[in-house]
């Protein structure tokens, strides 16, 4: 069995400097260091693709690193990915997209704690990873702390705590304990045939938040500059109308390029059918993210945009259940 290990920086791969942690090391580094090396039967491989930060990480980006992936399906029996917290959520999503019907078990990890430093949660995390690609089953994941979450799942909810990540709306696929990987949810399967690379996106949206008081003449110069919108609002969803009238702005905009609805809620989800407010903001054409993480549903429409710039086409592909990101069934979206 061969496992390919590809680096890509992050804290994981960081050591002290004078400007603080910074990502410095190679992928061979990180595996020595955290004591990984051909054992058990597997024998790793390993590639750099980036070294950065991954706050640094663009769109773009996620090609290069899908195009690693995808070259290296018929030649590996998984693919393990160190990557920086700060953004894994995106590009683990962003994977999930732009990698159609992955042969092989794709895991992405990295660490709370530089592997240079003492206590580090990096060893743990990989052998994690490592453990999931060799025994798990195809697909898109996160491995940390002991946890394999699905990859268009997961949200960071912490900044500092080595726990750093969630799966949202959707169960932990499985544990890690000893060596031993224990299955609690298999992912439902979507699509068939062979492994196709789509990687289309489009990094031209931006992500709003809405607050109280926020300008629709503001919102109108923003979308005039942007090719879609993700409107965080609040709970199950809305748009206020009332003194300033945010409403109509959406809805002129709504008309000719996508706006998506997230909730600034960790769980649950938008239920735009809920409240008046949110039934308005569907009549205006809002296109509701349902129960889809933020980081998911921002990934999500610029793939979306990618291909396609119309508006109704974006809506399609929004509420269709494409990589497990979705968990409403889509008989009942409208």
């Amino acid at each position: 069995m061969k496992i390919l290990v590809l680096g890509t920086g992050g804290t994981i791969a960081s050591a002290r400097t004078e400007m603080g942690y910074k990502a410095t090391l190679g992928v061979d580094e990180v595996l020595q260091l955290a004591g990984i090396e051909k054992r058990d039967g597997f024998e790793v491989e390993t590639r750099d693709v980036l070294n950065l930060d991954s706050t640094l990480l663009q769109p773009e980006d996620w090609e290069v690193i899908g195009r690693a992936v995808f070259e290296a399906f018929s030649e590996y029996d998984g693919i393990v990915i160190t990557h920086g917290t700060d953004t894994l959520a995106y590009t683990s999503s962003a994977l999930s997209f732009i990698l159609r019907n992955p042969p092989v078990p794709v895991v992405l990890t990295g660490s709370m704690l530089p592997i240079t430093e003492p206590g580090s949660d990096a060893p743990r995390n990989l052998r994690t990873a490592l453990t999931f690609a060799q025994k798990g089953f195809p697909g898109i994941y996160v491995a940390f702390m002991d946890k394999i979450m699905l990859g268009t799942r997961v949200s960071k909810v912490h900044s500092l705590g080595l726990n750093a990540f969630q799966s949202i709306n959707y169960p932990d696929v499985a544990y890690v304990k000893g060596g031993e990987l224990l299955i609690r949810h298999r992912p439902r399967v979507f699509g068939k045939g062979e492994p196709e690379f789509d990687p289309p996106v489009d990094p031209n949206v931006v992500h709003l938040r809405l607050t109280p008081g926020l300008s629709p003449e503001v919102f109108l110069k923003i979308s005039e500059a942007v090719d879609g919108i993700v409107l965080e609002g609040y709970g199950a969803g809305g748009i206020p109308y009332r003194g300033r009238d945010l409403l109509s702005a959406v809805s002129r905009t709504a008309s000719q390029k996508p706006v998506v609805m997230t909730t600034q809620a960790l769980h649950g989800g938008v239920d735009l059918t809920k409240y008046e407010v949110g039934r308005r903001a569907l009549e205006a054409g809002v296109i509701p993210a349902y129960d889809m993480t933020k980081e998911a549903t921002l990934v999500k429409l610029m793939w979306a945009l990618g291909h396609t710039k119309e508006v109704e086409n974006v809506r399609r592909i929004m509420t269709t259940n494409i990589a497990g990101e979705l968990s409403i069934e889509k008989e009942r979206l409208g």
